[in-house]
């Protein structure tokens, strides 16, 4: 059986020291992010069935992560944070939060809201662990591409791409979720790098670069990735 993965987002040390063990010790596979970017790239690349997130993050407000993440993604959030004014908790549920926990908080309710917002989850949320589209497959759990049995060597930031448009197969993700996600908030604008790196990625998989027939320009929008029934 296949372990829920739960992203932690919290630049507190010791809530990290404190909730990787207690997760897991409830049986989850525990991944960590301490800023608001590091959580939207952890979400595009390491596929978390959920998230815990605090709101206070150095980088940017937590808000602001349910809001860019909304853009592209249905993945849980459940809310943990020490920020107990109702309007902060009416704030972030309207902004497509399922839970809030206020800290100080006990495990036993942040593991029972889990349990509760991982119920919740469509089934056809679920990714599997390899992608194929037009003869190539993505391992997402050992970070392989491959076209049969040749292997394609990707860079990082091309890989993030790749998973990013994979794990929204026939949805246009726009140019600044795309940005946002593998660059980071500062990139949002920043059109030129993605499209430097479209090019070489297409390079890299597409049958006829030319002609691009798996990752599509939606002009003006942003990029689909081509889905098993295109």
């Amino acid at each position: 059986m296949t372990l829920a993965r739960i992203l932690v987002v919290d630049d507190e040390p010791q809530i990290q020291r404190f909730l990787k063990p207690a997760l897991s010790a409830a049986g989850y596979d525990v991944v960590e992010a301490a800023t608001g970017a590091e959580a939207l790239k952890a979400v595009a690349t390491l596929a978390p069935d959920l998230m815990v997130l605090d709101l206070g993050l150095p980088d940017m407000d937590g808000k602001e992560v349910i809001t860019s993440l909304r853009g592209w993604s249905e993945l849980p959030i459940v809310i943990l944070s020490a920020r107990d004014r109702e309007s902060e908790k009416i704030a972030a549920l309207d902004l497509g939060a399922d839970d809030y926990v206020e800290k100080p908080f006990g495990i036993g309710e942040l593991t029972a809201r889990i349990r509760n917002a991982l119920r919740r989850r469509s089934p056809h949320e679920l990714q599997p662990p390899l992608i194929q589209a037009d003869g190539l497959t993505i391992d997402t759990v050992h970070r392989l591409v491959s076209r049969g049995e040749e292997a394609i060597h990707l860079t990082p930031k091309e890989y993030d791409l790749l998973t990013l448009l994979a794990r929204h197969a026939g949805r246009v993700v726009t140019h600044r979720t795309l940005l946002t996600s593998v660059w980071g908030p500062a990139h949002g604008e920043d059109l030129h790098y993605l499209r430097v790196f479209i090019g070489q990625l297409r390079q890299k998989i597409e049958r006829d670069p030319t002609q691009p027939t798996i990752v599509r320009t939606e002009p003006g929008v942003g990029y689909r990735m081509l889905a098993e029934h295109d």
